[in-house]
């Protein structure tokens, strides 16, 4: 017979379903397991109820089904197919047919381990399925108590000085058991918890390998691994996670990751419906721990924070960021939405670089020169050239404004192009010095500044400008005219617009 399906629900102790004395009802047959659980409730008068049972239920019955004169072979015959079904109990209703359970269902339900259970005329069947979905109700809010009451103490552990040990002495509190973290050789880093037997240890290990990429996948101590894949061999896919069992103690195995080689084992002497959870909570904590945020990459980013915190120089820090030479990818989402931290991260994936800043409804990622970003669907973007860490600010403002032509245009992407300007034939002190004179009378509006550079780039058109700026195509019509008027200037003149943007290039 194939095994039963049970439902993922949480099972209700038969105990406990017997302890309610609202129910009254009574073993009268069958083992007296504490260990045995219902998952449902079925009724059901039929001779043969097994092609409606999936296994795990309580199944009740009047006796409707129990032709006259009904005999031991035809009881055997009706407890066999129940329990060859998996059903977990028989109750039996003492009316309106009958007065008392018959003697040869009771002496079945001893035959096959069946338990067999009185209910009394003034229980009804669906009192016993709404105390057993009360019963089963309560049983899941005390598992999401304790997976999140684990994942609180697991998360505190990971912020402690020691999080590896302190995740898995946390683990093996929660479990009862044992938890060990395996290196890339199947060295033991980190243990927590009661110590195993030797046995229990060479166990733990060989489950460890059929979860670690690159190791030939060893057989379990019973030889009935459950694993999410069968590794075929050495180079085939291995699983994420599998367990075993030995001399009933539960075993399982978690890979840390892909290919950093890092596997967790617990063992436990109970298993709990949550501990998969839990176990699976302190997997990824451990994975994280282990992974490329304690890397020498990510290390490296972190100690380029603290430097820049501590007043250190661009120059000094990029060397830590992998390269001194990047380019400056400003991003908005097409939609005009701002974006939200998930977004941004969501971006600087998508363009391979973990330095990410979102600020002023903005996207900022640093990515290396080498790189040339493509489109993404969802995003405008603005790409600076390559810069080295001196000239990083003049490559976010290049990136700045490739994103306001992309977003005037309609442009999924604008790269910013590179070439000689007419500009670097002049001397940069003498340039600047000029540049500051013709744009004194706007010096102490920025908002005047910003407009006249952007009206500029976009050949003086209102609408594009409107765009760009997210400002309304009167109000970029009102500061072009005040600009005039402070500057003097006739901004329909090709030869005045030529000199207010050689010199606006300069500031």
């Amino acid at each position: 017979m194939p095994e039963p399906a049970v439902p993922p629900t949480p099972p209700v102790p038969l105990e406990a379903l017997l302890a309610r004395e609202d129910l009254g009802l009574r073993r009268v047959a069958g083992p007296a397991d504490p260990q045995a659980v219902i998952f449902w409730v079925h009724t059901s008068e039929m001779a043969d109820p097994y092609p409606y049972l999936h296994g795990g239920e309580l199944l009740l019955t009047a006796g409707v089904h129990i032709p006259q004169g009904a005999g031991t072979g035809y009881f055997d015959a009706y407890v066999s197919r129940i329990v060859a079904a998996g059903g977990a109990a028989l109750g039996f209703g003492l009316a309106p047919l009958h007065d008392t359970v018959p003697a040869a269902l009771a002496e079945a339900c001893d035959l096959h381990g069946l338990p067999l259970l009185e209910v009394p005329p003034r229980t009804t069947f669906s009192g016993v399925a709404r105390a057993v979905w009360q019963l089963m109700a309560r049983a899941r809010v005390a598992e999401l108590r304790r997976v999140t009451e684990a994942q609180q103490s697991l998360a505190a552990a990971a912020s402690r000085p020691d999080p590896v040990p302190a995740v898995l002495r946390q683990l093996a509190r929660r479990l009862d058991g044992h938890a060990v973290l395996y290196g890339p050789e199947n060295t033991t880093l980190a243990s927590a918890g009661t110590e195993p037997d030797p046995e229990m240890r060479s166990a733990m290990a060989r489950l460890a390998s059929v979860v670690r990429p690159g190791t030939a996948a060893a057989p379990g101590p019973t030889g009935a691994v459950q694993a999410q894949e069968a590794p075929a061999d050495s180079a085939g896919p291995h699983p994420s996670s599998a367990s075993d069992t030995l001399g009933g103690t539960h075993l399982a195995a978690y890979a840390l990751g892909a290919d950093n080689g890092f596997v967790l084992a617990v063992a436990a002497p109970h298993r709990a419906s949550t501990d998969h959870t839990i176990a699976s909570v302190a997997a990824v904590l451990l994975s994280l721990l282990t992974g490329d945020q304690q890397s020498a990459t990510g290390a490296a980013r972190s100690s380029a924070l603290v430097r820049l915190l501590l007043g250190a120089s661009p120059e000094e820090v990029a060397p830590l960021l992998g390269g001194e030479r990047r380019r400056i990818v400003h991003g908005r989402p097409s939609t005009g939405l701002p974006p939200d931290a998930v977004a941004a991260s969501a971006l600087g994936a998508a363009l391979g670089s973990p330095l990410v800043d979102l600020a002023g409804g903005v996207v900022r990622v640093l990515v290396p020169a080498d790189r040339q970003p493509e489109a993404l669907p969802g995003w405008t973007l603005g790409v600076s050239g390559p810069a080295g860490p001196a000239d990083w600010p003049a490559a976010d403002a290049q990136a700045a404004q490739a994103l306001a032509r992309a977003r005037a245009t309609r442009a999924p992407l604008v790269r910013h192009r590179d070439r000689p300007a007419l500009t670097d034939l002049l001397a940069p002190p003498e340039a600047d010095a000029h540049a500051r004179a013709l744009l004194a009378p706007l010096a102490g509006s920025p908002a005047l500044t910003d407009t006249l550079r952007t009206w500029l780039s976009l050949h003086g058109s209102w609408d594009r400008t409107a765009v760009a700026l997210s400002v309304h195509r009167n109000t970029v019509r009102q500061r072009i005219a005040r600009c005039a008027a402070l500057l003097d200037a006739d901004l329909d003149d090709p030869d005045v617009r030529m000199e207010l943007w050689f010199a606006l290039k300069r500031v």
